[in-house]
C-alpha cells in the first residue's frame, strides 16, 4: 500500500458535534492502522460565522480525546507542523487563484455573471427547467461511478455546469475541497455518507485538474435514539457535543471505545477494547453501510466499565478534580486526602459517572445531609426501628471496626443475641448514616465514617423519630 495520507477538515463555525468527532476518529485510526498521516485541516472561509473560539474548541476536544494530528495547525494555534500548509483554508488564497488560473487557461472554465463555473466536457443542448422556471443548459455526460471503499459502487449524474468561484471573488467548497486534497497529496477521504452527494462533482474537478481521484469512503451516518425522535443527530439534541461530556467528567478513552462502535464492527462480540487494539483491528472493510444509532445509555455504561477497571488511587484522583464542580458541599478539616480516598474507593464500584460521586457521597462530607421522607416512612413503618437503632447505639462502644468483616461480625452477634438477624439492623442504620437506602455496603460506611461520627449519626435519627 502506498502512504496512506487521511485528513480531517472541520469548520470553527459551532459546537464540535459527536458525528464529527467520529469522522475525526475513523481518519485517525486509519491513518494509525496503515502507519500513514492524519492531517488536520481547517476550513475557516466562512468569514461571518468563523469564530477562534470554536476553533480552540476543536483543537481542545480533539486533544481530550486523544485523536493526534501529524499535520496542521499547532494544538495552541501557534504555528505548523508538516509540508503542506498552510493548514487554515483562509490562508491559501493564491493557491487557489493558481489552480482557478489554470482551469481557465485549459478552457474547463469560464466566467459567467461575474461567477467562474466549472465546464464539463460532453454534448449541450437546452430544456425549461420547471422548478426554476427558465430554460437551462445541459450536458450529455456518462454518469460519475465512484468505486466507494464502504458504499461499493454508487453512480451518479452531472449534467449541469457549475459555479467554483462566486460573483464575490471567493471560491466554493467544492472547488478549495479538492485543490487542498490535491495539494497536499490526501490519498483516502473519509467522511459521513451526507458528501456522497458532492462527491461526483470533485471526481470531475480532480479530472478538469488531470489528477487521479483518491480513494473514496463514505461512513454511515449517526442517527439519534428512539427517544429522542427520528433522523440525523443534530448539534441541538442531548447528548450531541463532545463539551457536553468534557464537562460530565466522562472518560475520553470510554467515549472513544464508544464512538468507534457507531458504525464499525471488530468482527466479534467484543465492545470494550483498549484504543491500541481498535488501532490494530480497524480497516475500512469493516464499517458499515446501515446507518448507526446513538444510544445514550450505552455510552454511559460503557464510561462506568472503564470507572470500573481504573485502579483505586487514579479513580480518586479523577474524581478530586471534579469533586467541587459537582457538589456544593466542602471537606470539613478531618477529611483529608486519606479520607477521601476511602470514600472513592468504596464509591467506585456503585456509580456509573463522575456527575454522581458527587451526590452519591455528600453525607460523607457533612453531617448536615437530607433525609429521604419516602426512605423513612418505609424504615420507620417495619418491626422496631428505634428499639433496633437503641440496640446499635449501647454495642458499639465494644464493636471492632478495624474492618468490613469485624464490623459485619460484631452486627450478627449483635442481632443472634436478639434472635433478630443482620438485615433487622441494617436498613434503619443505613438511613441513621446516610439519609437513604442505597449506596456502598453498610459495613464499608461505618468503617470510614468511623465508630463516633456513627455514633452521632444513630442517635440523631433515633432522637428525631
Amino acid at each position: 500500500m502506498s502512504q496512506v495520507r487521511v485528513r480531517f477538515a472541520p469548520s470553527p463555525t459551532g459546537f464540535f458535534h459527536i458525528g464529527s468527532a467520529r469522522t475525526a476518529l475513523f481518519n485517525w485510526l486509519y491513518a494509525r492502522h496503515t502507519g500513514g498521516t492524519f492531517i488536520l485541516r481547517i476550513e475557516d472561509t466562512d468569514q461571518a460565522r468563523n469564530s477562534e473560539q470554536f476553533l480552540k474548541l476543536i483543537y481542545d476536544s480533539m486533544t481530550w480525546l486523544g485523536l493526534d494530528w501529524d499535520e496542521g495547525p499547532n494544538p495552541n494555534g501557534v504555528g505548523e507542523r508538516g509540508n503542506y500548509g498552510p493548514y487554515r483554508q483562509s490562508q491559501r488564497g493564491a493557491i487557489y487563484q493558481k489552480y482557478k488560473q489554470q482551469l481557465l487557461a485549459s478552457g474547463r472554465a469560464y466566467e459567467k455573471d461575474g461567477a467562474i463555473w466549472f465546464k464539463l466536457l460532453g454534448e449541450r443542448y437546452k430544456v425549461f427547467d420547471d422548478h426554476r422556471k427558465k430554460e437551462v443548459e445541459k450536458v450529455k455526460s456518462l454518469p460519475v461511478v465512484i468505486d466507494d471503499r464502504i458504499r461499493g459502487k454508487v453512480e451518479r449524474q452531472e449534467d449541469e455546469d457549475f459555479v467554483i468561484f462566486r460573483s464575490d471573488g471567493n471560491p466554493v467548497f467544492h472547488f478549495v475541497n479538492v485543490v487542498d486534497d490535491i495539494e497536499m497529496k490526501v490519498s483516502h477521504i473519509i467522511r459521513g455518507e451526507d458528501h456522497l452527494s458532492n462527491t461526483s462533482k470533485h471526481v470531475r474537478l480532480y479530472e478538469g485538474f488531470g489528477v487521479t481521484p483518491p480513494v473514496f469512503a463514505h461512513i454511515p451516518l449517526i442517527l439519534k435514539s428512539p427517544e429522542m425522535g427520528q433522523g440525523k443527530m443534530s448539534k441541538r439534541d442531548k447528548g450531541a457535543l463532545i463539551e457536553e461530556y468534557q464537562q460530565r467528567h466522562f472518560l475520553p478513552e470510554a467515549l472513544v471505545n464508544y464512538l468507534s462502535l457507531l458504525g464499525w464492527n471488530p468482527g466479534d462480540d467484543r465492545e470494550k477494547m483498549p484504543v491500541a487494539e481498535i488501532v490494530k483491528l480497524f480497516d475500512l472493510p469493516a464499517v458499515n453501510q446501515s446507518n448507526a444509532k446513538f444510544d445514550a445509555k450505552k455510552l454511559a455504561h460503557m464510561n462506568m466499565l472503564y470507572l470500573l477497571e481504573k485502579p483505586p488511587q487514579e479513580f480518586a484522583g479523577t474524581t478530586a478534580n471534579s469533586y467541587t464542580v459537582t457538589t456544593n458541599i466542602g471537606r470539613s478539616a478531618r477529611e483529608t486526602p486519606d479520607y477521601f480516598n476511602q470514600v472513592m474507593a468504596i464509591t467506585q464500584p456503585k456509580i456509573k459517572s463522575i456527575e454522581e460521586v458527587g451526590p452519591y457521597t455528600a453525607y460523607f462530607f457533612s453531617d448536615e445531609f437530607p433525609i429521604d421522607a419516602k426512605v423513612k416512612e418505609k424504615v420507620m413503618a417495619k418491626g422496631e426501628p428505634k428499639v433496633r437503632l437503641a440496640e446499635l447505639i449501647a454495642a458499639l462502644p465494644a464493636m471492632d471496626f478495624s474492618s468490613d468483616a469485624a464490623i459485619e461480625a460484631g452486627i450478627k452477634s449483635l442481632a443472634e443475641g436478639k434472635g433478630l438477624g443482620f438485615g433487622d439492623y441494617q436498613a434503619v442504620a443505613r438511613l441513621a448514616v446516610s439519609g437513604t437506602n442505597a449506596g456502598p455496603s453498610i459495613t464499608s460506611i461505618f468503617r470510614v465514617l468511623e465508630k463516633e461520627r456513627v455514633t452521632q449519626r444513630l442517635q440523631k435519627l433515633l432522637a428525631s423519630s
